[in-house]
């Protein structure tokens, strides 16, 4: 799969995307477990406050996790191990807002998130990520709109 890695930008662009809202990133050594995966293999991992990767991990798995993280509140994170959990209006809104931070990474950008999106397997009812993010996610925006609390208090795109 010719995805974008964590080796392929380096893991300070995404600690700095992150650290502001008090999310760390922990680097795995190669061919280990990644604690907390929900997928296994090279996918991201949450357990409480720390993201988990490995330099093979695709950056659309960092962000998506890290997304997750952004959009829950501190109950959630606290009890957080695996399974980021949330309803399917959340997940939307994760990929809506993957799509937007792919955006503040150098060599990544939003295009070639929903590539990598597409590339992994990612599904939209209307065949692929760039036309649902472009044709058919008004409910994940609205849903980044009504939930601009804390974490997201930020500019990364959402206008509330």
């Amino acid at each position: 799969m010719n995805v974008l890695r964590v080796s392929d930008i380096g893991i300070e662009q995404l600690r700095a995307l992150f650290a502001p809202h008090r999310l760390s990133i922990e680097i795995i050594t190669p061919g280990t477990e990644i604690p907390g995966s929900h997928w296994g293999d090279e996918e991201a991992g949450l357990i409480t406050n720390t993201l988990y990767a490995r330099q093979d991990t695709p950056i659309h798995s960092v962000l998506h996790e890290g997304c997750h993280w952004l959009l829950m509140d501190d109950t959630r994170r606290a009890a957080l191990h695996t399974n980021a959990g949330g309803t399917l209006m959340e997940e939307n809104a994760v990929c809506y807002l993957q799509i937007l931070l792919a955006d503040k990474l150098e060599k990544v950008g939003r295009e070639r998130m929903m590539s990598d999106m597409d590339s992994w397997g990612y599904t939209f009812r209307l065949g692929s990520t760039k036309a649902w993010f472009e044709s058919d996610a008004e409910d994940a925006l609205q849903f980044l709109q009504d939930h601009n609390a804390a974490p997201l208090q930020f500019d990364y795109g959402i206008q509330s």
